[in-house]
């Protein structure tokens, strides 16, 4: 299923490890938990890439093992919508460590703070089947995400929506295995990570996915909550108080007595989108849905008929090369990345 080389062979063969030295680094694009990213070139081929250096100032014995994790995954991991690990270069320590990764020109979070208009709901449905593209292959591969937000979601300058940022990801089995609960940015937290679950399944990134499709279009975060408890309260306004009835096992769940639930028996979906079509609705309701076991999976939602309704996915899926060339009667999102320039 995977190739045959691991992490480990790749990132300690320090032989076949090529020297920071030969990437010139051209500006500093941004800074994560896990590390340091540049833009830089690649001085031996001309290639524009993303240089990432590992942060280790807070490890004493060696690599962090997020670090250790993302790598080891995403050399695994080859699709057009997975941002690639390309190599592992070292700088004049062993503790100075790079990855070099496929170059994005943009990240969604910020497109949309920069954005002159909002995207259109079919430049919505062209970002969004690309992310579930992404994460169908992932969850085929028994990968679990578990950190999806818009600002993990890159994009580059032909349109093509890459997820990023694997340092939460985790490989998974069967039996699962218990799992820190955590994990993913609070406002795209699915419910049973709030509420406890040591049981962790690729429903917790549907979970997310909604609230992605959900914030791309609304223009604004669906449940921006300030805490955990907050957090909870906005999921029970939003869907309706949950109960064993539409989610067994619930009243079970470690931390379902820490909480006072509100006595909400409406789910307001529909008022919050009240534009929307009943196929969107329909979807957001799926990706919503309390018990993770009746979630949409990411082949439910490329099946969804909320895809193949007008206003149809933007045609430039796969667009010409020079961003240029893209004509100006064109939606995709790839022209809005031009637009803000």
């Amino acid at each position: 299923m995977y190739p045959p080389h691991t992490a480990s062979l790749r990132l300690f063969q320090l032989g076949r490890c090529r020297s920071v030295k030969e990437f010139e680094k051209l500006n500093r694009i941004g800074e994560g938990t896990y590390g340091i990213v540049y833009r830089a070139r690649d001085t031996q081929t001309d290639e524009i890439v993303a240089l990432k250096k590992v942060r280790m100032d807070k490890e004493k014995d060696g690599v962090p093992i997020s670090s250790l994790r993302e790598i080891t995954l995403l050399l695994r991991l080859r699709h057009p919508n997975i941002v690639e690990l390309k190599e592992v270069v070292v700088g004049n320590h062993l503790e100075s460590i790079f990855l070099v990764m496929g170059y994005c020109e943009q990240d969604l979070a910020s497109l949309l703070e920069n954005m002159p208009t909002p995207f259109s709901e079919a430049q919505v449905k062209c970002i969004v089947l690309q992310v579930l593209r992404g994460l169908q292959y992932l969850h085929q591969n028994f990968i679990i995400h578990r950190d999806l937000k818009v600002s993990n979601l890159l994009m580059t300058d032909k349109g093509c929506v890459k997820t990023a940022d694997f340092g939460l990801a985790r490989a998974y089995g069967v039996p699962v295995k218990p799992m820190t609960p955590k994990v993913v940015t609070l406002w795209y937290r699915a419910p049973e990570l709030l509420l406890g679950t040591t049981t962790q399944t690729t429903s917790i990134d549907m979970w997310a996915v909604g609230c992605i499709l959900a914030e791309l279009l609304a223009h604004k975060p669906l449940l921006p909550g300030t805490s955990e408890i907050h957090q909870v309260d906005l999921i029970v306004q939003l869907l309706g108080t949950p109960s064993e009835n539409i989610w067994p096992g619930f009243s079970k769940l470690p931390l379902v007595s820490q909480y006072s639930l509100r006595k909400q028996p409406y789910n307001n979906l529909k008022h919050r989108f009240p534009w929307l079509s009943e196929a969107g609705l329909r979807l957001l309701n799926l990706l919503f849905m309390y018990d993770p076991r009746k979630r949409a999976t990411a082949g439910d939602c490329l099946e969804s008929s909320y895809f193949k309704e007008k206003p149809l996915p933007c045609p430039c899926q796969d667009p010409p090369a020079a961003p240029a060339s893209c004509p100006a009667s064109c939606h995709c999102p790839r022209r809005a990345s031009v637009d803000v320039g």
